[in-house]
């Protein structure tokens, strides 16, 4: 609990909301992780939240949303996490009263303590109460995406670059790896795209609840974060596609390069079968016989492979 921007109580059970929040100067702040039905209905009663927000919270998998009711907002957002290489978006559903700001993670991944800290570290503006509140949780948020997205675009780059390499590793794994990429790709595609709605939403002067001159500036800061990690997405996601275009391309030009060789080697033994067995027909023809009939045979046979043996290799057929 904050009083005039000071941080006063902590740790106070969530009855005691109500009597806190009763009070203009103070603005309260409540954590809730993995709750139970009951504890949203506790919450829900203390501070007169609409029955469709808690509902949203209950139900999983919500789209990055503002709802504006009566007497709060509520906002839907993710954290991002990784699983064994894998995005695990972390839903963060935030109740937004005039001085109150409740926040319920779907699970302990979300780092709620890096919230805390970064309010710490810019208390001077605690006296702004709940926009100040959100301002902090909106921007660890989206410089969490920003962070991941800069992260995926250097995997994105290293991926293009191995394609030409003299030794392309093995083509599974590169396989594997295209795949999980586009995946985490579009996975934060599909959180970060909502996330201009919401805090453009947030940035409309009718917002009383959270308008304040004075933050609006950084607002403003966090929504251009917003449109460059969505470009930067949007980047990554033609980077990868051009990516997969070359390497069909690479296997398509590999497939040619080996047809053209075994189709060379394929006419080199064609011409050795075709003579021995013209002079193997039981008919007969010059040397038949004698040795030198042999010898002329297995000259013909020389020449003529070392001859079109040449002739490939200077067209690049082998």
């Amino acid at each position: 609990m904050y009083r005039n921007g000071v941080l006063e109580k902590e740790g106070f059970p969530v009855e005691e909301v109500s009597d806190y929040v009763a009070d203009p100067g103070n603005t309260v702040w409540f954590d809730l992780c993995s709750p139970s039905p009951e504890d949203l209905g506790v919450i829900g009663e203390e501070l007169g939240l609409h029955e469709l927000a808690v509902e949203d919270v209950l139900s999983d998998h919500q789209r990055p949303k503002v709802d504006v009711y009566d007497n709060h907002l509520f906002i839907t957002v993710y954290g991002v996490h990784f699983d064994d290489g894998h995005l695990d978006p972390v839903e963060v559903n935030v109740f937004v009263t005039a001085n109150a700001l409740v926040t319920v993670r779907e699970n302990d991944h979300f780092d709620i303590g890096a919230v805390t800290r970064r309010w710490d570290a810019t208390s001077r503006r605690a006296g702004h109460g709940v926009a100040f509140l959100l301002h902090g949780l909106l921007d660890y948020v989206v410089d969490s995406q920003f962070a991941l997205v800069q992260d995926l675009d250097g995997q994105a780059e290293a991926l293009e670059e191995s394609l030409f390499e003299d030794e392309v590793r093995d083509g599974r794994e590169l396989q594997r790896t295209m795949y999980v990429l586009r995946k985490n790709t579009t996975r934060l595609r599909k959180i970060t795209m909502p996330m201009r709605e919401v805090v453009g939403t947030l940035l409309r002067r009718d917002q009383e609840i959270v308008a304040d001159p004075v933050l609006a500036p950084y607002y403003e800061d966090v929504y251009d974060h917003v449109l460059r990690v969505n470009e930067w997405v949007e980047s990554i996601r033609d980077m990868l596609a051009n990516v997969r275009e070359t390497r069909l391309s690479q296997q398509g030009f590999r497939l040619n390069e080996i047809m053209k060789r075994v189709t060379s080697w394929a006419a080199i033994i064609a011409v050795p079968t075709m003579i021995t067995g013209f002079y193997g027909q039981n008919v007969p023809y010059p040397g038949s016989g004698q040795g030198w009939g042999f010898w002329m045979s297995g000259f013909l046979v020389a020449v003529t492979s070392v001859a079109l043996y040449m002739v490939f290799k200077r067209k690049d057929w082998l």
